[in-house]
């Protein structure tokens, strides 16, 4: 009798496990909510940068810009949906209203936008147009609204939170479905502020009320994501960077509320209370609004390409901008070179290896076919491997039919159930050896690794550890085309040029005379003396093996900097700011913050150049306020340019600042005001725009 019970409680107990484990594994918290998952699919979608700013050459406008300057001639928002769809984007997100307030729309709560410039005779809707040339593509659509308003005089006052919210509704109520909305992190300063011309400083966490704003988001737009930086938590987080790239761990977690320093922002909190992923901002192009200077700047394929698997590869979204021209339309260049984009990731990602392949789990859940290892490669988003509770590592291997060439992995978790994995490492079954090719941390929504091109007969998926038990629903193999990548052009004081090989089997010739490389060109073998003069240097790296060439790289450099020196500063480590390395660079802790630099001889100045400290530790010595004197005999001064380096803190390129033709011998960079807003002025370089 008690024997017979015992059996019958064992089968209950058995029965009850096999059934708990049966079932589907309970998330891992937090979450995506729907809204959140649906963007994360998306993957890839364009920035749309366009205001009066295009039409006076700079970063940021200032707020005092004339709405008559607007008045693009060839104006064409159907090229730059065709061309973001080409492109392989699944949506737009335009700059409605940029900093300096100006509208390209016809709002109602203000003169300054489109109905006041002579664009269409005042009678345009820019977003409308755009909004219906989304919808022909097939595209969805996004809005960019700054918070801050360099134009507005009630900015700063609660009365301009009434006026935001009214033109928030504005945007969300007559374009259509809206996907995303972008609130700009940059909040408060100079600005013209309806003629006050004054500094403004707002608590970006609490002027704008952001919850409240958030409600009226979400009530307007239902299937919405919210981006912001520096107020209240959102839906999306920044990553830290405007250069392309997020963290190689990164959880799409934070904390609910609390600061959010820039590892956070790069690499996410593994154990954080909200699901926060990371959206990577960057432009096609070194600023985000055109620049005509900047024609020759335009990413080149393999720089697209390493944005691409640093962002989409790494667990984010890839937001890419195109500045538009002041005609109206997205350069041939941006254009060509997003499509070659396009193309080599169909030909990295055209041909799955893992196709009629065997693959083995060390655990499946319950011994169950609904989670076996054959769901992480059915090409079922829905359908996954999964081990049983309890376990918080696993392996999946795959077995192919014949030794296979490949050197890309990508791996997905089903991220609707939580980001589980904390540690992996990739092996490859090689001669009959397993070989470790990968020790990686975080998967999330999509991991790409790239690594060398090997043969192998087997590939194992090693989960070392997860907050649960393992899930994975996708897993491929690729065997990527190598793209050479262009080589690296500098020129030191003494004018010597230097090219960088960015490829150990390739070789580099170059031209100085203004004509295209080609493999008969000057092999690069040596720095190569050059005059003091003006000089374009065009370069390409060259397989001998394969016959690639690889895209032009070009850099034109002003005089150069043999005869010039530091005035008045005894520390020898001033002269890097010199040496034409960006990678070197000059602190200055004390003031006065001023850079005095003797040129050598009289020179016929247009403008200079600074570059910041390019380490990112040094971000507290980024100049933000600058004024730049010129002097005959270095006693008398003449003030030739003043103001600020626009967006600088997020992104620390070249700032350039052009001003009337003047003849000088010495030249004064003074530091007005750093980011930090303390007394430490940082320089990587600095040099001169002559005629």
């Amino acid at each position: 009798m008690k024997k017979g019970f015992l059996i019958v409680i064992f089968s209950c107990f058995t029965f009850c496990f096999s059934f708990a484990q049966n079932e589907t594994p309970k998330p891992v918290l937090p979450i995506p909510t729907e809204n959140q998952l649906h963007w994360q699919q998306m993957e890839y979608y364009g920035f749309i940068h366009y205001s009066v700013n295009t039409y006076t050459d700079e970063a940021w406008g200032f707020g005092n810009e004339d709405p008559k300057i607007f008045n693009p001639d060839k104006l064409d928002v159907r090229q730059w949906a065709r061309i973001c769809k080409e492109a392989g984007m699944k949506g737009v997100i335009f700059t409605a209203k940029h900093h300096s307030g100006f509208c390209l729309w016809p709002s109602k709560y203000t003169d300054y936008s489109v109905k006041n410039a002579p664009w269409k005779n005042g009678q345009g809707d820019m977003v409308k147009e755009l909004a219906d040339a989304c919808k022909e593509f097939g595209l969805k659509f996004g809005v960019y609204l700054s918070p801050w308003d360099r134009n507005h005089p009630d900015y700063g006052k609660p009365e301009y939170i009434t006026y935001f919210r009214n033109q928030l509704t504005e945007l969300l109520t007559n374009y259509g479905e809206i996907f995303e909305v972008w609130f700009d992190g940059a909040n408060g300063g100079n600005g013209y502020y309806g003629g006050a011309n004054e500094n403004r400083k707002i608590d970006a966490k609490t002027y704008y009320d952001w919850q409240n704003t958030y409600k009226l988001v979400r009530k307007l737009q239902p299937n919405i994501v919210i981006w912001n930086d520096g107020g209240d938590r959102a839906d999306l987080r920044w990553v830290g960077t405007e250069s392309g790239y997020v963290g190689e761990t990164n959880w799409s977690l934070l904390n609910a509320t609390g600061d959010v320093p820039e590892d956070m922002l790069r690499h996410g909190v593994e154990n954080g209370n909200a699901w926060v992923p990371g959206e990577v901002n960057t432009s096609i192009r070194p600023e985000w609004f055109y620049h005509p200077k900047e024609d020759k700047k335009v990413k080149t394929l393999p720089q697209l390409m390493d944005t691409y698997y640093n962002s989409v590869g790494r667990n984010g979204t890839l937001l890419l901008n195109f500045p538009i021209m002041p005609n109206g339309l997205i350069h041939e260049t941006d254009e060509k070179n997003v499509l070659d984009f396009a193309k080599a990731r169909k030909e990295a990602f055209g041909k799955n290896l893992l196709k009629n392949t065997k693959i083995q789990a060390s655990n499946v859940r319950s011994k169950s076919s609904q989670f076996s290892a054959q769901k992480a490669i059915d090409n079922d988003a829905k359908t996954y491997w999964a081990t049983d509770d309890g376990l918080t590592s696993g392996s999946l291997t795959i077995i192919f039919t014949k030794p296979t060439s490949f050197n890309r992995f990508l791996v997905q978790e089903p991220i609707q159930l939580g980001q589980r994995v904390k540690a992996f490492t990739l092996e490859a079954n090689i001669n009959g050896k397993w070989q470790k090719i990968a020790i990686e941390t975080t998967i999330g929504y999509k991991r790409i690794l790239r690594f060398k091109t090997i043969i192998a007969t087997k590939i194992r998926l090693n989960i070392t550890d997860a907050k649960a038990c393992p899930l994975i629903n996708n897993m491929e193999v690729y065997q990527a085309p190598i793209i050479l990548r262009p080589p690296m052009i500098s020129r030191n004081q003494n004018g010597d040029v230097h090219i960088s090989k960015t490829d150990a089997e390739s070789e580099v010739f170059y031209t100085l005379d203004g004509s295209l490389p080609t493999s008969k060109s000057f092999k690069y073998t040596a720095a190569v003396p050059s005059n003091l003069g003006k000089l374009t240097v065009k370069a390409i790296s060259f397989n001998p093996q394969n016959k690639l060439s690889s895209a032009v790289a070009e850099v034109s450099f002003d005089i150069a900097r043999k005869n010039w020196t530091i005035v008045a500063e005894q520390d020898k480590n001033a002269l890097k700011v010199l040496d034409g390395n960006e990678y070197t660079s000059w602190q200055k802790y004390k003031a006065p913050t001023e850079l005095t630099i003797d040129l050598g001889k009289v020179e016929n100045l247009v403008g200079f150049r600074y570059l910041s400290d390019q380490n990112w530790w040094a971000d507290a010595s980024i100049i933000s306020h600058y004024q730049f004197f010129v002097s005959d005999d270095g006693s008398i001064w003449k003030l030739m340019s003043e103001g600020e380096f626009s967006n600088i803190k997020n992104n620390p390129t070249w700032q350039i600042k052009s001003f009337e033709q003047t003849k000088a011998r010495f030249i004064k960079l003074k530091a007005l005001k750093n980011i930090k807003e303390n007394s430490n002025s940082g320089y990587a370089e600095i040099d001169i725009l002559t005629k």
